[in-house]
């Protein structure tokens, strides 16, 4: 009795046990089937972008590089928008747009691009192209662990494609189009040449736009995006049409973790903060700010002494992601200590002054500036230039390019002129074969910006123009031959014309 009683509990545990089977099953079916219907809404709001570009040549700055083909994935937005990376469309000439399970090419047009934080909305000419393309909206961002899904038209393949991953971290990162360090978020998911502008989905909501992945040997599979706090940025900063970018204070700083040093500067054990090194002239900070300052906080958010700031309980990054969030005009609290004394100042953040370097930044969609004087070229120094030089600029580059990039600028000393190179001629003989030199100063006179420059040698009313390095080099030209010999000079290398378009006609303002 006891054997027959145990085998009819086992037979009632098995059929139990095959119930919840088949229930789990029927539920993960029913998930499954809800989520491919899931995939399938949002696919239709996903288009492929092909771009036809053509980069300015900086070694050679009067003409184009060959035009270049490639293409891109982007999200339909609100308003009949496409949302998508800068760097899809930088430089681009012409533009097409593809829906998803449809041949037809739509031509578009930039409608507003935020290079600094590599994102860009496109308009279709043809209203016909947003039907049954539902509008995607911008979600939050999602906690780490959370299972993420990317959607886009790598290469490899005509169709789309949507890969599943992990949101792993969320940090400041360099954004690789721009160079900005910026707020990022860290996936898992495959991200591929092509993937660049789709959208990372969440709940059915735009997270983030794929914008790069790591490359090199040491790591796989990781890839970044642009999370909703810096989209949200940039639609707010579009929608007056009138690009302002990310604002900036003005002041820079470094870590204070030394106890040595946190007590030099007159902080208690428990302060935490970081030391402002530079404060640039006519910037908000200027006359508010003085180095050796030790900011305590910002918005009333405590900052580490590693320079970071805890916005939630998951989120701890840089605490310059909060001017950041500002827009201009935005009023931004910061307590400090100076010589152990506390204080508040309110400063109210600004557009970014052209350049804080004395390299400029790189620029895209833009003409490049040059002057051709007794067959010498010379240009403006700047990281298009630098990044000329290939993908392993930082290595292939001339030296004294490179280390140009540290030095901060001065309202004496706005940019660096180069002599990029030497068009031999009989105005230049003796110089033919210099190359990427920076030139200091001008019949003695320091150059404060290649405006500047460009003027002095238009106004020169003397004999020899001296151009002279900071390490005492000099190149001597004949004013008058020069003047004179530029006209043969452009025909023999064929050259359009001996300055860029608009240097004269509308010079470029450099903050004061």
């Amino acid at each position: 009795m006891v054997a027959a009683g145990s085998a009819v509990v086992r037979r009632q545990y098995s059929l139990s046990a095959v119930l919840v089977l088949l229930g789990l099953l029927m539920l993960s079916s029913t998930a499954s089937a809800q989520m491919t219907e899931d995939i399938r809404e949002i696919e239709s709001s996903i288009v492929k972008i092909y771009t036809t570009s053509a980069a300015p040549d900086y070694f050679t700055p009067w003409r184009l590089m060959t035009p270049g083909q490639s293409s891109g994935s982007g999200a339909v937005i609100d308003g009949n928008r496409i949302l998508t990376n800068a760097h899809v469309v930088a430089n681009a000439s012409y533009i097409q747009v593809q829906k998803h399970n449809d041949p037809e090419r739509y031509l578009a047009r930039v409608q507003f691009v935020s290079h600094a934080s590599d994102l860009a909305l496109l308009e279709v000419e043809d209203p016909a192209f947003f039907t049954d393309t539902p509008a995607l909206t911008i979600g939050d961002l999602p906690e780490p662990n959370t299972e993420v899904f990317v959607f886009g038209y790598p290469v490899g393949g005509r169709t789309l494609s949507v890969t599943k991953g992990i949101l792993s971290r969320v940090e400041q990162q360099v954004y690789a189009h721009s160079g900005e360090y910026l707020l990022a978020g860290q996936i898992d998911a495959a991200i591929n040449p092509g993937n660049s502008g789709g959208p990372v989905i969440v709940d059915g909501k735009i997270a983030g736009v794929v914008m790069q992945s790591a490359a090199g040997g040491r790591t796989e599979a990781l890839g970044y995006f642009v999370p909703p706090d810096i989209l949200r940025h940039m639609l707010t900063d579009a929608s007056d049409g009138v690009y302002d970018g990310f604002p900036d204070l003005g002041f820079r700083s470094q870590d204070l973790e030394s106890p040595a040093a946190k007590a030099a500067y007159g902080l208690q054990e428990d302060q935490s903060g970081v030391l402002v090194i530079k404060v640039f002239e006519n910037s908000p900070a200027d006359g508010v700010l003085q180095e050796n300052d030790v900011v305590l906080s910002i918005d009333g958010v405590p900052i580490a002494g590693d320079s970071t700031i805890s916005l939630s309980r998951t989120l701890q990054t840089n605490y310059k992601h909060a001017i950041d969030l500002k827009q201009i005009g935005d009023d931004v609290e910061l307590t400090l200590s100076r010589h152990g004394e506390l204080r508040s100042v309110t400063l109210t953040a600004q557009r970014r002054q052209e350049n804080y370097s004395l390299v400029r930044a790189e620029e895209f969609d833009a003409i490049p500036e040059y002057y051709i004087y007794g067959g010498i070229l010379f240009v403006p120094l700047n990281m298009n230039l630098i990044k000329r030089w290939g993908a392993d600029w930082t290595r292939s580059a001339p030296v004294n390019l490179l280390h140009a990039r540290g030095q901060w600028s001065s309202p004496e000393r706005r940019e660096m002129v180069v002599a990029l190179q030497v068009l031999a001629a009989d105005v230049n003989l003796g110089y033919h074969d210099v190359r990427n030199l920076i030139v200091d100063t001008v019949n003695g006179q320091p150059i404060r910006d290649f405006y500047g420059f460009v003027r002095q040698l238009r106004e020169n009313d003397k004999e020899f123009v001296v151009f002279r390095s900071d390490s005492g080099f000099q190149l001597v030209v004949d004013h008058d031959e020069a003047v004179g010999g530029e006209s043969d000079i452009l025909e023999r290398y064929r050259i359009p014309a001996g300055y860029s378009e608009g240097l004269f006609e509308q010079p470029r303002l450099v903050a004061q």
